[in-house]
């Protein structure tokens, strides 16, 4: 059994010295077998900063991978349906890292295919609502044809224990946004990666919101496959009292004269509000012109909080027009609210102006004027809730 491989070490290649660090990011073990990884403890790269004893039912138990409810909003060019386990679209985009994401993987009896055609602009939403308290394996497709345009909502509330993974497939220069809205209630547990892959010209604008739910990891990775392909990997997260909202990115430059951004902003307020952000680029040996930057804001909004940022930046050939990453968690800037006070507006007023504008930034981006709005106001509601605790 490859434990070793899930501690970030491998078989050295001489055979004579045991096991080494694994070098580059995209030599991480993976497999669709939930069998074929260890036992969860915690001491795992892709495991040290989460609470994994909270959820050793998705880790580790058996998980129902039956069809469950699904909603969705009716758009010329979008089809929604179940399809069987040998979809050959199943596996393209992507294979686990981790034993949950396997056992989801090993789990799921049909997926759910989100599929998009047509060159005319649409909006779709696709609900779930109340999954139950039970374990749960899903798993999601999501493909954009060649010359395709959408904006592609994926709202999860009320209750769930849920471990999934995502494949989003972009044709040729297919245009593509995908909005992960995470409005769970207090309790539900929710462990997700997202494999996306992007072919030749097309853009792919992932968005992740994360307000609600009690363990929230929601874990993107792209590979930009195509040259000329493109991509924006934003995230919004607000961590209240003993929440937990962790994000992994991966962002894989294979192809020449592709172009990345990633930008993830979060606010914590609250006793044991925690937040986890890493951030990998890797520029491949074959991708020259690739352009590249990443970021990590974080705001501090109370005692008691903690947020881990960790970026990372590889580059294998030096033929390239950019990269650079950069990380910053702090309090509020001192400047911005004796700016605001010296204009009549109160401290409670000015902290709350603050804290939507660092985090509107990412809302604005979305490109749905309703969702946008009803963004704002659960900013507004979480910033009202730390004015009265």
């Amino acid at each position: 059994m490859p434990t070793a491989e899930q501690h970030g070490i491998k078989e050295h290649s001489d055979g004579r010295f045991g096991y080494v660090p694994v070098q580059t990011r995209s030599d991480r073990f993976a497999s669709v077998n939930v069998a074929d990884f260890g036992p969860v403890t915690g001491r795992e790269a892709v495991w040290k900063l989460s609470p994994v004893k909270k959820f050793t039912d998705l880790t580790a138990g058996v998980l129902d991978g039956s069809e469950y409810p699904v909603e969705s909003s009716r758009v010329a060019g979008v089809s929604v349906a179940w399809v069987d386990r040998t979809d050959p679209r199943i596996g393209s985009a992507g294979a686990p890292e981790e034993r949950a994401s396997a056992n989801a993987w090993s789990s799921f009896e049909k997926a759910l295919a989100i599929t998009i055609s047509g060159e005319e602009a649409k909006e779709v939403t696709v609900t779930r609502a109340g999954l139950g308290s039970g374990a749960r394996g899903a798993h999601t497709i999501i493909e954009a044809k060649p010359f395709s345009q959408a904006i592609l909502i994926l709202e999860n509330t009320g209750a769930a224990r849920l471990s999934e993974n995502v494949e989003i497939i972009l044709g040729e220069s297919a245009n593509l946004t995908v909005v992960s809205l995470q409005e769970w209630g207090d309790t539900a547990v929710h462990l997700t990666n997202h494999f996306a892959t992007i072919g030749r010209d097309a853009r792919l604008k992932h968005i992740v919101v994360s307000l609600g739910g009690s363990i929230v990891r929601v874990n993107p990775s792209v590979r930009l496959a195509g040259i000329g392909s493109d991509t924006e990997l934003l995230g919004l997260y607000f961590a209240d009292a003993g929440q937990h909202l962790e994000q992994q990115v991966f962002v894989n430059h294979v192809a020449p004269n592709s172009r990345s951004r990633v930008t993830y902003k979060g606010a914590l307020q609250g006793q044991g509000a925690r937040t986890v952000w890493i951030g990998d680029v890797l520029i491949g040996r074959d991708a020259a012109g690739t352009d590249s930057y990443e970021q990590n804001r974080n705001l501090v909004l109370t005692e008691g909080t903690r947020a881990d940022s960790i970026p990372n930046l590889e580059i294998e050939t030096g033929d390239i027009k950019g990269a650079g990453h950069a990380s910053a968690t702090g309090r509020f800037d001192d400047e911005q609210l004796f700016y605001l006070q010296s204009r009549g507006i109160s401290e409670d007023e000015a902290r709350r102006l603050v804290v939507r504008g660092f985090l509107s930034e990412i809302v604005q981006q979305i490109g749905s004027p309703l969702l946008e709005e009803r963004l704002q106001a659960a900013i507004e509601a979480e910033l009202t809730a730390t004015k009265d605790n």
